[in-house]
């Protein structure tokens, strides 16, 4: 469109050179979406002006019935249903998720798959694909409010999660339809974000972030505007959720109310308990008022009582924040700047109780449920090469230590935990008999010297190289972690050369087949998205031409145009105002070549116009040829 290319001589733009980039908060309770717009950062809002999204889907016998707020308002009607706090069973078994699905109502469907799948009207979801939904309505907001395709994201995970929860992420996104610049952890793009606002020159920062359902503390070491991570600590399964469940607990052990396996009742009451929390944010009591069964409930929850079933949660991320301190080799007093992070910081007994900790006033004036996103946003930017002039450099670590399994049952750790990503490291092996000539690689993730005791990741062998005494062959392993914290094992026999290789998959993330079926089933709904994207994609172009037109007309309307030569642009506008509000993309269309059309002559006369000012006084000879 012409139109939108109008600009004095030497202030023109290149707006095709902008890649349309953005950063996701994939949270346990809320989910955001953020990019970077006129050099700064900000979170983008749906259509009634919201930022967060609650990471809360509801599904009916067609599919998804509601995202985010409105799905949450069905809870307690509708509990089995109804998905929440996803973020705490991906990439997790059967058998993980009985453990830490605290506060979480969900039947799992009985199945020979290694992919745990939760029951609803519309089948069997994993949590894979219900993180899929919520990335989905992110992706959708972003674009809509972009006006245009997303060329890729940066999406946000604790710093503890394992190879296995990362992966789950990246296949989220991928059957989302996201292309993933990379993974970056929750603190890190806290740190990202907070950096570039204060601008800080050696110092140490601790990121203390705590959600609704994981906890992360990050020790970041930030000088010259290089960030590093020093150490991570954290727990998956603690949050805001369980501060709910408290309440909860309290409440009906106040009243000797019998919740058993009554989900509504359990929605109910978990409601009552986040309104609660969030009442006593500001308040020094809250009423918990609840009705059930022809029975009504009222009770006040004092903030002392309250804080006293707080003290044991926030107790256990204390305990997490020393480990990382010991990991980084560092005390207390070394930490200059405490951030907080996290809606769940928002306590005034948490903030409290970390003060004390560190010894220190903590900082609060970032609003916790943005930096994750901001920060991401700002690192997608980088990636996507819109910022080639910044020297911002990110150093990540590997949350768990890598290593392989040795004779005996014992682990030989290749990657301690907190080395800089990425990174690869390479250790020899040999054989244990005589005439072996082939090797069974085993690799795990964790901290313990048993392999009984750590995370299998995954298996592979090294076969057909030469027969030799034990203990002659020369076998080098090599791991390689990208920038997403994901590995590729290697292994070769110096001697023969054999080689063979892995990349690392979780025990239970999805088959790269089921990834493909569900992406093919996703295009069922691709031609209503694309005309759906075409239609705001117009509304778009029809009010930046309509806005700088405007603000062409405004200043020199009357200079260039005659009356009935403006009337005719004021008419075509008119029409491009009207068609911007049907649901017909090609009448927007129709209507923005007519406004070009009509306004070229108005387009000319102003271009000459501003040329010959700028050569006014000037002899040819002064221009380059």
């Amino acid at each position: 469109m012409a139109l939108l290319q109008i600009s004095e001589p030497g202030q023109s733009t290149a707006p095709h050179q902008h890649r349309l980039a953005a950063g996701i908060d994939l949270g346990t309770t809320n989910s955001l979406v953020a990019t970077v717009r006129s050099g700064s950062a900000a979170v983008l809002e749906d259509e009634n002006g919201e930022s967060i999204l609650p990471s809360v889907v509801c599904y009916d016998k067609h599919g998804v019935s509601a995202i985010g707020r409105e799905a949450r308002e069905q809870a307690a009607e509708n509990p089995y249903n109804t998905i929440s706090s996803v973020k705490r069973l991906i990439g997790l078994s059967a058998e993980d998720i009985t453990s830490s699905s605290a506060g979480m109502m969900f039947q799992l469907e009985s199945t020979d798959s290694t992919v745990p799948r939760i029951k609803t009207d519309a089948g069997p979801k994993t949590a894979i694909e219900v993180s899929a939904d919520i990335l989905r309505s992110l992706r959708a907001r972003a674009e809509q409010s972009l006006g245009g395709e997303l060329g890729g994201v940066v999406v946000t995970v604790p710093a503890y999660y394992d190879d296995t929860q990362r992966q789950a992420t990246k296949d989220a996104a991928k059957l989302a339809g996201l292309n993933i610049y990379r993974l970056v952890n929750e603190p890190t793009a806290a740190a990202i974000a907070y950096g570039l606002d204060r601008e800080e020159v050696d110092s140490t920062i601790a990121v203390y972030d705590l959600g609704g359902g994981t906890f992360d503390i990050s020790i970041l070491k930030l000088e010259k505007g290089v960030f590093e991570v020093l150490s991570t600590a954290g727990d998956t399964a603690l949050g805001g959720d369980d501060i709910d469940q408290a309440v909860v607990s309290w409440f009906v052990s106040e009243h000797n109310i019998s919740v058993g396996d009554d989900a509504a009742l359990q929605r109910g009451l978990l409601d009552q308990a986040r309104a609660a929390k969030h009442q006593l944010t500001l308040a020094n009591e809250a009423l918990i008022q609840f009705e059930y069964q022809g029975a009504s409930f009222s009770t006040t929850l004092s903030i002392e009582v309250f804080d006293s079933l707080v003290k044991t949660l926030v107790e256990r991320t204390l305990k997490s924040c020393r480990a990382a301190l010991r990991q980084a080799k560092l005390k207390k007093n070394d930490i200059d700047n405490v951030v907080m992070v996290g809606g769940s910081t928002r306590v005034p007994f948490v903030r409290k109780m970390v003060g004390e900790f560190f010894d220190q006033e903590v900082l609060t004036d970032i609003n916790p449920d943005e930096v994750v996103a901001i920060g991401a946003a700002l690192q997608a930017d980088v990636l996507a090469g819109n910022t080639p002039d910044s020297d911002m450099l990110l150093l990540d670590v590997i949350p768990l230590s890598l290593g392989i399994e040795t004779h005996g049952g014992l682990v030989e750790q290749i990657i301690p935990r907190n080395t800089t990503i990425p990174v690869a490291r390479a250790q020899e092996f040999t054989t244990f008999k005589d005439g072996q000539t082939a090797m069974a690689l085993h690799v795990v993730q964790g901290e313990r010297d048993l392999v009984r005791d750590c995370r299998s990741l995954g298996r592979f062998e090294l076969r057909g190289f030469v027969p030799a005494v034990a203990g002659q062959a020369r076998i080098q392993v090599m791991f390689q972690v990208d920038a997403d914290g994901l590995l590729t094992v290697s292994a070769i026999e110096k001697t023969s050369e054999v080689h063979a290789e892995v990349q690392i998959k979780p025990s239970y993330g999805l088959l790269d087949s089921e990834i493909e079926t569900m992406i093919r089933e996703s295009m069922t709904h691709a031609e209503h998205d694309v005309a759906a994207r075409m239609l705001q994609e117009q509304r778009v172009e029809a009010e930046r031409a309509v806005e700088a037109l405007d603000a062409a007309m405004a200043r020199d309307a009357d200079e260039f145009l005659a009356a009935d030569e403006k009337q005719k642009i004021l008419d075509a506008r008119a029409l491009v105002v009207q068609s911007a509000d049907s649901n017909d993309a090609e009448a927007i269309k129709t209507a923005l070549r007519e406004l070009e059309s009509v306004s070229e002559v108005y387009v000319a006369r102003r271009m000459n116009a501003s040329v010959g000012k700028s050569m006014t006084g000037k002899h040819i000879d002064s221009y380059d040829h």
